[in-house]
């Protein structure tokens, strides 16, 4: 099991080398909107991904509605709002605004949040988009298919960011569980904060980024770690990923 669950790690490494580990870093003062935008999600999409990133470098927090294929649970509620079952799909209840296309999204989101054009390396072009579809196929597309589960009657909520190794495994399992979940993006802030949360480049005690979004996390949970799962259906808090994607098998696996 733990051969298994290494393999599946480095596996996701090499996922996000291969999209150059974008959704890596984010921004240590961020002021959140009233609403989280909802993001109709495929993971293993590669359009999808390039959105998820986008709002990891932002540091924005979303609500994930998880449409892998063969779902029922939100790609039918997704068509109802947009007209049609295409992912990625934002809700904004900020602006009013609905948005298909990962490339609009981009933009919009770069234009919303940060006030500026999408940069270079987050632009939907040709290679980021080759980059992403790579991803994708490291993955052996975990994340794509549904896989039978029992319904949860609140969502979720999932500390994460998008290029970490340790936290795509366990967005994976939302997705093909179709189980929702309140998206908290919690980018590295600073060079200190490189590396796994038990080996980081910088040796010493670890300390954030003062305000940041990581030193609240310090303060509330003791360490800065990802992935971090909260299900207030149960009660259950856990870091780990491996910890997490059993939980997640025993309790809502069918």
């Amino acid at each position: 099991m733990t051969i298994r669950h290494n393999l599946n790690v480095l596996g996701s490494t090499i996922a996000s080398t291969c999209a150059s580990w974008r959704g890596g870093a984010g921004r240590a003062h961020f002021q959140q909107p009233a609403e989280r935008p909802v993001l109709y999600d495929i993971e293993a999409s590669p359009y999808c991904r390039l959105v998820r990133e986008v709002a990891s470098a932002l540091h924005l927090d979303l609500d994930i509605r998880p449409c892998p294929k063969g779902g029922k649970r939100f790609r039918p509620e997704a068509e109802r709002i947009g007209g049609k079952q295409q992912f990625p799909l934002l809700v904004d209840g900020n602006t009013g605004t609905v948005l298909y296309e990962s490339a609009a999204i981009v933009e919009y989101l770069f234009r919303t949040y940060a006030g500026r054009a999408t940069p270079a390396s987050y632009r939907v072009s040709r290679l980021n988009k080759a980059g992403s579809y790579a991803a994708t196929v490291a993955r052996g597309l975990k994340g794509m298919k549904l896989r039978p589960a029992r319904e949860a009657r609140q969502p979720l909520v999932l500390w994460s960011f998008e290029a970490s190794p340790f936290s795509r495994p366990v967005r994976e399992r939302l997705c093909e569980l179709e189980l929702p979940y309140s998206l908290h993006n919690l980018g590295k802030e600073q060079w200190q904060d490189i590396g796994p949360a038990v080996l980081r480049l910088k040796p010493g005690p670890y300390k954030p980024v003062p305000g940041g979004k990581r030193a609240r996390f310090l303060q509330q949970h003791g360490r800065v770690q990802v992935p971090y799962l909260e299900d207030p259906n149960t009660g259950v808090a856990l870091f780990e990923s491996k910890a997490i994607l059993a939980y997640l098998d025993k309790t809502y696996a069918l």
